[in-house]
């Protein structure tokens, strides 16, 4: 965005500080005597759903609060305790009494289960209560808080270990124990599958499954060695994995399977560690506000004077070019210094140096480094000959016959080539380190082990701009996606098989015409595009695109601008081509294909990396190679409906519920109902299986209700299993009360006026509405649910309404402090000036306005001399556009107490919102501001004026058009 800037005199303003909470999906899968698969995904809640804070209770109304209802409720008995099983815990269906207000904990349970609306009201409603895990039958779905619970102590450990999976509320340890438990009794491996999109939680996920197995497994002296190194590894692959992406600031950027080894008595003594897809691209290109990997910034922040200077780098990163192309160098929620573990120097700073390189072009039009100080560095630090070096650098050598012939490179394949050696010196380094974990992790002992393995790989993704790489990750989950409903498939059928229960078939999307698609033989976009690096003559990403339209343009799944109806055809480029993946249509730019499926290092730059002195680069490098000429093979509803639907989980349920909601052994199923039927109650002394039989029969369940299997009951619809629940409950609270026949009689009469055959019932229906209300109150003053109150109690209801608001509102004015309200007034500016007139509003209200994005201290001192001792009230950098030529400059934006320090009229800023709500608050100024598209005219100079034009590009640039316009 651009501005016109003037000098202006300022008023005092506070500052303040906003928090926002941002919230995933972690969905896991446990498929009985099988395999346990597990998946995650992220999105954003509304503010107004916002996790409490750590440490925050629930709290009920007290005399304090509300007097007028604690005299309402002193006419009814206390409340009924929720019933607790032998063990003293609440069971599954004991847990259904509260559904109303937690939603229910599997969500088979749904009575909508096609219904996206009731999936994610359900996933809501546990949330608000802090209940981050629901089941799916036996997959795990759960959203990340990104706040600490308490639910992960050694206690909670100890509590499930050896508990059957659904004796105890849905939790991550759960599928943890019940894949290690089958693993032992079956001895067979099994594996956990994590995925999810970024932000989801899945490493976090992953390392707690591990912190479980350390705390609950049998244990030695050496066993505990194995241990701490399996949790210790995670560290070193976060260093050299992960970086700062727009959703996650430790985003990983490859995918991990690992496996944990057990011995005959489950005890871990090994592990193995693969890794797949690193990103290697992010180490020479990283969008707008994204990082490159952590290691950069560890080894600048972290390593002593001493270290940096043998290395020849400088601390701070804006001097790389590999650090800044995100503008994001620094991330306040990163401690790069603490961070600082890894002993791989010379490597990480040789690759810094690569990217600070710079070729020109000589009279003949080749490439040729002037400056050769960062060329000397990486020779020192690859154990690489200076002059072969720089002719690998800007020469290709070229086989012809039986002689090689060294071509020169021009400027563009010079840059081609350093990035391309520096992406393998970076992919083939993070191969090593894997590789030397994995030594250490080594067991040598020979005999049979089982093992549990952990895959913790990219969700589905859908960026704005969609390349080769998630290309590969949405194939990935292509894939996943297939085995995970097959497997869910085969489980379901194999429990009716097993239970004597026909079989019905399960209609469902197969998205095996989607993988097919992709990875056929011969017919496939993966053999078209190796077909394309392949042939002889000049292949291009037009030449591939033309070829998919040729050959899979038929497709249903596959569409290009070429092929698409008038509709479609606006929303797809020329050179895009989209598919229609199972989770929704993913647009790709097919720019950059066939350069990344080739992955290509000219032959002489291997020569030097095989001939390196350093070791460690010698390893990933080796001679072989070069004989080998094979070319290798907050709520937010809209983002959460997002994951729910790329994760694929409707389908999943669909297809778990496609049968038997539920289903219960028959002992226990009478054991917990058997007071519904007076043949069953108190005691039944045949076998269970009749006494189910008699039960259901006194209930009233319809035939298409329900199946009897050989050890269980199967319940079709949820409604059923409810309808059940609620009678149990009711009657449980009326027994308490009075006599089971006046209870008939006051249900029959209930829709009468008050009388003595329904009063009771009446009166248990007012205290049972009270003390589900208690439960179900409003926790701000943005949340305008309320409980519906039975005609009787309407006028109450009502009057518990407003008492109830007014007690929020009074108590949230109570509670804001000084600052608070001046961050409020802040927001306030915020949205008079851009409400509706800019795009990014709405995002920018859950990000927080800083006090300033510099300090005084660390401002030049000319800086502070021009400002002569002023009371500076924020900083920040800014790109100032010179009026003459629009020359882009890096400079300070400087607010004091009476003034404002630009530089010039046209600055872009990073921190846009912020700068001018600062700007129109210390002004006192707000109605000067403009927000507009198109075009903006502003003064060059004495009578001249110039345009700033505004419009949509494939990425964000500001640039001098043809015409001489600032075209941003």
């Amino acid at each position: 965005m651009g501005f016109c800037f003037q000098k202006i005199k300022f008023k005092k303003v506070a500052l303040h500080k906003q928090s926002t909470a941002i919230l995933s999906v972690l969905v896991g899968n446990l498929t009985h005597n099988h395999s346990v698969p597990l998946s995650s995904g992220a999105a954003k809640w509304d503010k107004a759903m916002s996790p409490r804070a750590a440490g925050e209770q629930q709290r009920c109304w007290t005399a304090e609060h509300s007097p007028e209802l604690l005299q309402l409720l002193s006419h009814f008995p206390p409340p009924i305790k929720e019933e607790v099983d032998e063990n003293g815990e609440a069971n599954m269906e004991g847990a259904l009494i509260a559904r109303d207000k937690v939603g229910v904990q599997d969500f088979v349970l749904l009575d909508s289960h096609t219904s996206e609306a009731a999936f994610l009201n359900n996933l809501r409603k546990r949330y608000q209560e802090n209940l981050i895990y629901t089941y799916i039958g036996s997959l795990l779905v759960s959203v990340n808080p990104y706040q600490e619970l308490d639910i992960y102590t050694v206690t909670q450990m100890k509590l499930y270990r050896g508990v059957n999976f659904f004796e105890l509320p849905p939790h991550l340890y759960a599928i943890a124990d019940n894949a290690y438990r089958v693993m032992c009794n079956e001895y067979n491996n099994h594996f956990i599958l994590i995925s999810g999109e970024s932000g989801a939680g899945k490493t976090e996920a992953s390392k707690k499954i591990l912190q479980y197995y350390a705390v609950t497994c049998p244990t030695t002296e050496q066993l505990q060695t194995v241990r701490d190194r399996l949790l210790l590894s995670n560290p070193v692959l976060e260093a050299f994995g992960n970086a700062k992406t727009l959703r996650n600031d430790n985003s990983s950027r490859f995918g991990k399977y690992m496996d944990i080894q057990f011995d005959f008595k489950g005890a871990p003594v090994g592990g193995h560690i693969l890794s797949y897809l690193i990103e290697k691209s992010r180490v020479v290109h990283q969008n707008h506000g994204e990082r490159n990997f952590h290691i950069f910034y560890q080894l600048l922040e972290g390593g002593d004077k001493d270290l940096l200077g043998w290395l020849g780098l400088e601390r701070n990163p804006q001097k790389y070019t590999y650090l800044i192309q995100g503008r994001c160098a620094k991330v306040f929620s990163i401690n790069d210094k603490n961070d600082w573990k890894i002993h791989l120097f010379g490597i990480v700073a040789s690759v810094l140096h690569l990217g600070n390189i710079q070729f020109e072009e000589d009279s003949n039009g080749h490439a040729i480094i002037r400056d050769g100080s960062q060329i000397k560095w990486i020779s020192k630090l690859l154990g690489a000959h200076l002059s072969i070096l720089q002719e690998a650098l800007t020469h290709r050598k070229i086989e012809a016959r039986s002689e090689e012939v060294l071509s020169p490179l021009n400027v563009d394949l010079a840059f081609y080539a350093r990035d391309a050696v520096a992406k393998a010196i970076y992919g083939r380094t993070f191969t090593w380190l894997v590789n030397k974990i994995n030594g250490s992790l080594a067991n040598k002992d020979s005999t049979q082990k089982t093992v549990i393995g952990l895959l913790d790989i990219y969700g589905f993704e859908v960026l704005d701009t969609n390349s080769f790489e998630q290309f590969c990750i949405n194939y990935c989950n292509e894939k996943l996606q297939q085995l995970l409903i097959e497997m869910t498939l085969k489980a379901e059928q194999e429990e009716y098989e097993l239970e004597g229960i026909e079989w019905e078939p399960i209609p469902y999307f197969n998205n095996k015409i989607i993988c097919d698609l992709v990875e056929q033989k011969h017919k496939g976009i993966i053999s078209i595009l190796d077909e394309e690096c392949l042939r002889p003559g000049e292949a291009t990403d037009l030449s591939f695109l033309e070829k998919l339209e040729e050959k899979v343009g038929d497709h249903a799944h596959f569409v290009t601008r070429k092929l698409a109806d008038q509709k479609t055809r606006k929303s797809i480029d020329w050179v895009d081509f989209r598919l229609l993946h199972y989770a929704g249509e993913v647009t790709y730019c097919a720019v950059g294909f066939l350069e990344k499926n080739n992955d290509l290092l000219y032959r002489n730059l291997k020569e030097v990396l095989c001939n390196s002195k350093n070791s460690i680069i010698r390893d990933c490098f080796l001679l072989s190679e070069l004989d080998n000429r094979r070319r290798p093979e907050t709520f937010d509803d809209f983002l959460i409906r997002h994951q729910v639907k790329y994760l694929g989980l409707m389908e999943h349920l669909r297809v778990r519920r496609a049968g038997f909601a539920y289903r219960r052994k028959y002992e226990l199923f009478l054991q917990r109902y058997k007071s519904l039927c007076p043949a069953t109650w108190p005691h039944w002394h045949g076998p269970a299986v009749e006494g189910v039989e008699r039960l259901i029969k006194h209930i009233g369940y319809k035939p298409e209700e329900y199946k009897l299997g050989r050890t269980k009951i199967f319940i079709r619809f949820p409604k059923t299993l409810f309808a059940t629940e609620d009678a149990f409950e009711l009657q449980a609270k009326y027994k308490g009360f009075l006599g089971k026949r006046a209870f008939i009689n006051g249900f029959i009469n209930r829709k009468k006026p008050l009388c003595p055959e329904n009063r009771d019932f009446v009166r248990l229906s007012q205290y049972h509405y009270l003390m589900k209300l208690r439960d179900h109150l409003p926790k701000n003053v943005l949340d305008q649910s309320w409980l519906q109150p039975p005609s009787i109690l309407e006028e109450t209801s009502e009057m518990l309404r407003k008492i109830c608001m007014r007690n929020l509102v009074r108590k949230y004015c109570r509670g804001l402090t000084a600052e608070r309200k001046g961050q409020l007034q802040q927001k306030v500016v915020t949205s008079a000036v851009f409400s509706g007139k800019k795009e990014g509003y709405l995002e920018s209200l859950s990000q927080p306005f800083l006090e300033t994005r510099l300090k005084e201290s660390d401002l030049n001192p000319k800086v502070l001399q021009l400002i002569r001792g002023e009371n500076i009230k924020y900083v920040t950098p800014v790109i100032k556009y010179d009026r003459n030529g629009f020359k882009a400059r890096e400079r300070l934006l400087v607010l004091t107490q009476s003034s404002a320090y630009v530089g010039d009229v046209i600055l872009q800023c990073e921190h846009i919102f912020e700068v001018v709500t600062k700007l129109c608050i210390l002004a006192n100024k707000q109605s000067l501001v403009k927000v507009v598209k198109g075009s903006l005219r502003f003064r060059v100079g004495s009578g001249k004026e110039a345009t700033m034009v505004f419009s949509v590009g494939p990425e964000p640039q500001v640039f001098k058009d043809k015409t001489g316009q600032l075209t941003v």
